[in-house]
């Protein structure tokens, strides 16, 4: 799938489904044109976890706007548990062994970082290879995310750090792009997709947010298709959220994870300050999301529990591009006019979902 098609093509599919004039920042205008791609590779020992000491990479593709104004939000992503290499062959050790290549699973959400920049959002998607590697901890995926969180803060603040000099565009070429004053690291959101939608619960939850680097703000968690595994004597505080608003959508055909994710609104009921939401899709699979775990990519699989139903990959992508372009653009741009669309006051067209709200408490 080409990015510059799919792009175009979404952004005319976003317009219709936010119908109504949603606000397109002017960052954001001017469509496919307005867009530029880069990544960054300290390699795949670059950071060592301080609390576990499981070793990562720090490797991640940036959307961006090309000509941006002003301060940007910014939001990282970060995937779930898949092969970590391209060799089913590697199973024990990180870095990948010889004659395997890390698994480009952080490049499966392409189609929505190119959307969300066209709208005026920075976009992160980081690799979380060597966790899934060595570790599967949750704590480790959220400190991964700091990380980079750190590393932003450190360019944005002065086009400093171990990222400044090391994002080259796809053809392998230096960025000339300076991120100083264009990125605002008090407006930070974050989406986690499998046991990564635990993992950003996990970093943003009250009991971790002093975790969070200086000079950084999150302000709206998005967990997609996020599992949720009982815990011992029902303690859920590392991943309860309080404070902030967060939004979980999950899949009626979902052969991973069900709808456990729901469950996390049912832990914040009573004591949220925020209001959150919930969505349903109903006949979506879990691994469609990602399109790097989608057939018939290497690896790719269909765990859906009602395949002769299910929803095609691109029209489950693009209902998320809807979900996530009206929750992050509500929270981190106040662009109001997407708020029906997570409420399910304004249904997306094709698909059928079902919504939950729960009410900030006073």
């Amino acid at each position: 799938m080409r990015i510059t098609i799919r792009l175009a093509a979404t952004l005319l599919l976003v317009s219709a489904l936010l119908a109504g004039g949603a606000h397109v920042p002017a960052t954001a205008q001017g469509g496919v044109g307005s867009v530029a791609v880069a990544e960054y590779d300290l390699g795949d020992t670059a950071f060592t976890d301080s609390q576990s000491g499981t070793v990562s990479e720090v490797r991640a593709q940036v959307h961006y706007p090309r000509r941006p104004t002003g301060r940007l939000p910014l939001i990282v992503m970060s995937h779930g548990s898949w092969w970590a290499c391209d060799s089913k062959d590697a199973v024990d050790d990180w870095p990948c062994t010889e004659g395997s290549s890390p698994f480009p699973s952080y490049r499966g959400y392409d189609y929505l970082g190119a959307v969300l920049a066209a709208r005026g959002f920075v976009v992160v998607s980081i690799s979380v290879d060597g966790i899934n590697q060595v570790s599967n901890d949750y704590g480790d995926r959220a400190r991964l995310i700091n990380e980079h969180l750190r590393l932003w803060q450190q360019l944005a603040a002065g086009g400093g750090g171990p990222l400044a000099g090391h994002l080259v565009d796809p053809s392998g070429r230096p960025v000339a792009r300076d991120f100083t004053g264009h990125v605002d690291m008090n407006r930070v959101g974050t989406l986690g997709h499998s046991r990564g939608g635990k993992g950003v619960m996990w970093q943003a939850s009250d009991k971790h947010r002093g975790e969070w680097p200086a000079g950084v703000r999150v302000r709206a968690v998005l967990g997609l298709a996020p599992v949720k595994f009982d815990v011992p004597e029902g303690d859920h505080s590392d991943t309860l959220i309080t404070k902030l608003p967060f939004a979980v959508v999950t899949s009626s055909c979902d052969g991973a994870v069900h709808e456990a994710g729901q469950e996390y609104l049912d832990d914040v009921s009573g004591l949220n300050t925020v209001a959150d939401y919930s969505i349903s899709l109903k006949n979506a699979n879990h691994d469609y999301y990602n399109t790097t775990w989608t057939p018939p990519y290497l690896f790719g699989d269909d765990d859906s529990t009602c395949p002769a139903q299910e929803l095609s990959p691109s029209r489950q992508q693009d209902a998320l591009i809807a979900y996530a372009t009206a929750f992050f653009g509500y929270e981190l741009q106040g662009d109001q006019d997407g708020l029906p669309v997570l409420t399910g006051e304004r249904p997306l067209p094709d698909v059928t979902a079902t919504t939950r709200v729960v009410p900030a408490h006073r």
